[in-house]
């Protein structure tokens, strides 16, 4: 079975809950003693009113959680590039992939609440242009020697970022969203798609899309990985855990509209079925599946690593 799987992590809570920072290490913790692939957190800087959601900062979590593991691969999911200067953002996310020892993983997308990126400043209707501006300097920060470049109030006057990231040439870039035009900046700057809640037929559809568009811009479609995140609730049988599933779902998640994302992705049932619902996703073209342990219980995690997982590899 070529397909990692990797675990989000609960830096993002419901409203009136507060993110609980041991339990968040100790998951990580025992996340790599299981075996999963790579940790995943969420990012936003403001997000909801009434009600507003807690969420920890990403880069933050991902630091100390870098400092407490010593193989498990650290993605965010998804950075939000134009709420943040591109020259601090380069050097942070350097830092993380110093004290992770090369385990960063860089998912990023433009953005979609307006109200956080009015209130860090950032015009929200060119968020796709500032992303695409920001994201260029980050990799060029990362990889040049020294940049020399005046874009918009940004002057680089042989600007060196030292130390470069361990990854050589840099840690590899996932883009998020689901629009043509965000599917086309996919093929054209990334090293691969970030996408949540699609089902095996959905996915296979925009992956399609966006080995054609690498064609178009004269790159290699192998060279492309894809990372889709689904939910899961490893549990009673299918029938009895699809409305406990569907009410943390419409209650705690949002689904992007316009997208194909969608809760009828979710993953539920007896440890059986959770594998059989599984495995469509196997032969979607995705490199990596980023399971949504149900409310992060520890013991979805030991389910899902213990019974799930190997059913999957038998």
């Amino acid at each position: 079975m070529s397909v990692e799987f990797g675990l989000a992590l609960r830096n993002f809570v419901g409203p009136d809950a507060t993110p609980d920072v041991s339990g968040l290490l100790a998951y990580a913790e025992r996340a790599e003693e299981l075996g999963f692939e790579s940790l995943w957190v969420w990012d936003h800087i403001l997000l909801g009113v009434e009600p507003a959601f807690p969420i920890l900062e990403s880069l933050t979590v991902l630091a100390a959680i870098a400092a407490r593991t010593k193989r498990i691969k650290l993605g965010t999911s998804v950075l939000v590039m134009p709420l943040r200067n591109p020259v601090i953002l380069a050097k942070v996310l350097a830092t993380i992939d110093h004290i992770s020892n090369g385990r960063l993983i860089l998912g990023t997308a433009a953005g979609w609440y307006a109200r956080e990126f009015d209130a860090a400043g950032v015009p929200f209707k060119q968020r796709g242009a500032v992303f695409e501006r920001n994201l260029d300097l980050v990799l060029k920060l990362w990889t040049e020697h020294a940049v020399t470049a005046e874009v918009n109030n940004l002057n680089f006057r042989n600007a060196t970022l030292l130390p470069k990231p361990i990854q050589n040439p840099r840690p590899p870039v996932l883009i998020g969203g689901y629009a043509d035009v965000v599917l086309r900046r996919v093929a054209r700057l990334a090293d691969g798609w970030l996408t949540y809640f699609y089902t095996p037929e959905a996915f296979k559809n925009s992956w399609a899309k966006i080995l054609a568009y690498a064609n178009e811009y004269g790159r290699d479609p192998k060279q492309l990985r894809a990372t889709n995140e689904l939910a899961i609730y490893v549990g009673p049988p299918a029938e009895e855990a699809d409305a406990t599933m569907r009410e943390w779902l419409t209650t705690e998640w949002d689904i992007s509209r316009g997208s194909d994302s969608t809760i009828d992705h979710a993953i539920r049932g007896t440890p059986e079925e959770c594998a059989a619902q599984l495995r469509p996703h196997l032969d979607s073209g995705v490199e990596r599946i980023v399971l949504i342990p149900y409310h992060y219980e520890p013991e979805q995690v030991e389910l899902i690593a213990k019974e799930v997982i190997p059913r999957l590899k038998s």
